[in-house]
């Protein structure tokens, strides 16, 4: 039986050559999954908020710009390349209409836009999103093909 391993809200976990990662609840919040196809190795992160401000609270998988640069770190230790990297996201709907002015209402266009810069400046590879909207994801990625699955209720599965 395939091993499956859940990320949390603000997590990142990662496994090497067999077994899947899941994340829920990807609302505002983007699920990021980074698979080095050469040796099998993936992670899964699942941020809430676009950037550290401030000292931040202490974790790093919180944000968008220090979680990527932490799963970096940790995923090249296991011998990854940044060069080799397929990224794929999701999440980062709006969820919650607020009136005026207000741009806390749209944290996941924020989040949508720091993950693709910190991706892009970091010479990896977006190869698929299912970004936006208003609703919910679950995000789970396949270790042994890199395969990543977006279910939502109510609609039919994807294949990013």
């Amino acid at each position: 039986m395939d091993k499956q391993i859940t990320v949390g809200i603000a997590d990142m976990k990662f496994a090497r050559q067999e077994g899947t990662l899941i994340t829920y609840a990807l609302g505002s919040c983007i699920g990021i999954s980074l698979y080095d196809p050469m040796i099998k190795l993936g992670a899964l992160v699942h941020i809430m908020l676009p950037e550290v401000y401030g000292t931040g609270d202490g974790n790093a998988f919180k944000y968008a710009d220090t979680a990527l640069t932490e799963t970096f770190r940790k995923i090249e230790i296991m011998g990854a390349r940044k060069p080799r990297l397929v990224a794929k996201i999701a999440g980062g709907a709006k969820m919650f209409e607020l009136q005026g002015n207000s741009t806390l209402g749209n944290i996941g266009a924020r989040n949508i836009v720091s993950v693709k810069q910190i991706l892009k400046n970091s010479g990896v590879r977006l190869a698929a999103e299912d970004v936006g909207e208003n609703y919910a994801r679950t995000m789970s990625v396949d270790i042994t093909t890199g395969a990543v699955k977006i279910r939502t209720y109510g609609r039919a599965e994807i294949v990013l």
